[in-house]
């Protein structure tokens, strides 16, 4: 057979070899993508049953991740280490799908009604941690000048919430709504920036107390970390136009700084505490924040906030309350024997510091698509006394306010976060808003012990029985006096 015909039928057998092989490849190709679509879709309904089954029980898991225990004592907050004051603290992860759940049209208008302002240019003011301290009263200062006040908190269980409720109901008697309602619930922060024209935000929520940081440092994260980029995010994102936003700083951030008085232009990054760590981090955020998306910021650097409707884990409102019961209090010494001193700032003098600061705070130049016009305000103000007293000084007042001698207990200054002294300069203050204070310690605790009298019912004359039982429960505990 010639050459050319052998060379011919060897390239047919060598073709039609090579066309069954691309056969076989075809058919596996086919076989492995309707496996890969197989798993692909399998894939995905496992994912959806996952975040089903997540759906429905994320609440309790929520609970499980965030409880914390709240003990009658700290710094700037309050704790307690019995088990029925547990809570679930909702944080981080948020529960957007919950918070709208019966919240239409008619929940809308009632929030646009609070926020509306009663006089010609005042302000519209959303106010977190409203049913707190500082918050209750600043809601009520607003509210009473004309201004339009919407406000938010927890509610959680860090001290006694009976007290919050209470805050709460006198703020609803001035007709401002206090919403039930969490910091890191995004949908719900977006939703309400979305439907009220708030001027400004005044940020207060925050988990407080310097001690009780050491037993739950997830619930500082999360409260004052995640929370504030939580705000910021809806003011920056999700407001039109965007509010200009006033947040609680506060003295801590100076830490191990020994210059006094305490100076903005001082340094700040050797906090001594966890609690003045996230304090200190919130300020770097916030700088974040107004760079990038053109947010007005001011923070106040609260000194020791005292008065009447206060809260029961700072030292003055529980040493009142131990003198009454005839319980021992406890006082701090230096390791070189000095006594532990205050910037003690009663809370009249603090809100009309954070009213200036509202009043000034300058526009916000960002928007929603996150273009800027140009640099927006950024600043940082301490609100104190400029006065610092012995913690000895205020037992001593105390003392004679409620005509009842305190069994005291020196003890040396832990190593705790606690620092021995606070001293604030409040001179950008006063030249930027005219921020005096004018309240002595005595006026500022006779006003306070005015109000807890009539508030838990103490006949001060019988000697304060009343609240025996009820301290006795809290099973109390040495407290500071820090801010």
């Amino acid at each position: 057979m010639p050459a050319g015909v052998v060379d011919a039928a060897a390239k047919g057998v060598r073709l039609e070899r090579h066309a069954v092989l691309l056969r076989r490849a075809a058919g596996a190709k086919q076989l492995v993508s309707a496996s890969s679509h197989l798993l692909f879709r399998a894939t995905v309904l496992a994912t959806l049953a996952l975040v089903v089954l997540f759906a429905v029980h994320y609440p309790s898991l929520l609970s499980h991740s965030f409880s914390l225990s709240a003990a009658p004592a700290s710094g700037s907050g309050s704790s307690s280490s019995s088990p029925r004051s547990r809570h679930s603290h909702r944080s981080l992860l948020g529960s957007g799908a919950s918070s709208s759940h019966g919240r239409g049209a008619a929940w809308e208008r009632e929030m646009r009604r609070s926020a509306t302002p009663r006089r010609d240019g005042a302000l519209s003011v959303l106010v977190t941690g409203a049913a707190g301290f500082v918050g209750a009263h600043c809601s009520l200062a607003l509210q009473a000048r004309g201004d339009g006040v919407l406000g938010l908190d927890n509610f959680n269980a860090y001290y006694d919430p009976a007290l919050k409720r209470a805050r709460q109901r006198l703020l609803a008697s001035r007709g401002v709504v206090v919403l039930d309602a969490d910091i890191n619930d995004a949908a719900l922060l977006e939703r309400l920036l979305s439907a009220v024209p708030f001027t400004h935000v005044l940020h207060l929520a925050a988990q407080a107390g310097v001690r009780h940081a050491m037993r739950a440092p997830q619930a500082y994260v999360a409260s004052n970390v995640a929370g504030l980029v939580s705000v910021f995010e809806a003011a920056a994102r999700h407001a039109d136009p965007q509010p200009a936003v006033v947040w609680a700083s506060s003295s801590s951030v100076y830490g191990l700084n020994t210059e006094a008085p305490f100076s903005e232009d001082h340094r700040t990054d050797r906090p001594a505490s966890l609690y003045a760590a996230t304090k200190k981090a919130g300020e770097a955020i916030a700088h974040a924040y107004n760079h990038i998306y053109g947010l007005s910021i001011t923070g106040l650097r609260f000194f020791t906030v005292y008065g009447p409707w206060g809260r029961p884990d700072m030292a003055y409102f529980s040493f009142a309350r131990s003198i009454v019961a005839g319980e021992p209090v406890t006082l701090f010494r230096t390791s070189d024997g000095a006594d532990a001193r205050r910037d003690f700032t009663y809370i009249d003098d603090v809100v009309r510091g954070c009213l200036g600061a509202l009043d000034t705070a300058g526009r916000s130049t960002g928007s929603k698509s996150g273009k800027k016009r140009g640099p927006a305000p950024l600043r940082v103000y301490n609100l104190g006394n400029t006065s610092p007293v012995p913690v000895t000084r205020m037992v001593a007042i105390l003392e004679k306010l409620l005509g009842k001698k305190a069994h005291k207990r020196v003890v040396t200054m832990p190593t705790n976060g606690d620092v021995p002294f606070t001293h604030a300069n409040v001179s950008h203050a006063a030249r930027d808003f005219g921020y005096r204070p004018a309240t002595s310690l005595e006026a500022g605790l006779r006003h306070f012990v005015d109000w807890f009298v009539r508030y838990y019912k103490v006949d001060v004359r019988g000697g304060g029985n009343v609240l025996a039982s009820e301290t006795a429960k809290r099973k109390s505990m040495p407290m500071s006096a820090a801010s």
